[in-house]
């Protein structure tokens, strides 16, 4: 049996990808160095091209900010495809931060970036989907975001 690329698993998970995401400053979504694609921070961004926002532990809560975390994936996997054509591309994740925007009493920030890791699992597999990780909590992001993540692939 043959092994679903991971164009094929994100249409077979019947995933839609917002719109990607705009510089909201001065850098670069994405840039590629050899064999290395590296992705700015990226939000919570949603279909209609609004961000989620809130603070966990405030606003809302953790399963809530997981979700959020998984919203930011789904972000992310959108600039990956407006940048370099398809997820196919990318061979496996290095490397995920996830930035967390909590109360000081929350402390479960890695179970909230756990829904972007997960969805990246389901996409690339196991093997090549699930990198090193950070996971940290911020006393507040920009335009009051639950999540901002900054990733690095390998691509093929």
């Amino acid at each position: 049996m043959l092994e679903l690329t991971p164009e094929q698993r994100l249409k077979e998970l019947g995933l839609v990808l917002p719109p990607a995401p705009k510089p909201m400053g001065v850098y670069k979504p994405c840039l590629i160095d050899g064999t290395h694609l590296y992705l700015s921070g990226h939000g919570p961004v949603l279909e209609d091209k609004s961000l989620m926002k809130g603070r966990i532990g405030k606003d809302i809560d953790q399963e809530q900010g997981k979700l959020a975390a998984r919203q930011v994936g789904l972000t992310m996997l959108a600039t990956i495809r407006s940048n370099i054509g398809s997820l196919d591309n990318i061979k496996r994740v290095i490397k995920v931060l996830g930035m967390v925007n909590s109360t000081l009493e929350f402390e479960n920030h890695p179970y909230v970036i756990n829904g972007c890791s997960e969805l990246f699992a389901a996409i690339w597999g196991e093997e090549n989907g699930i990198g090193v990780r950070s996971a940290v909590g911020f006393g507040s992001l920009p335009g009051n975001i639950p999540v901002e993540i900054e990733a690095l692939f390998e691509l093929v």
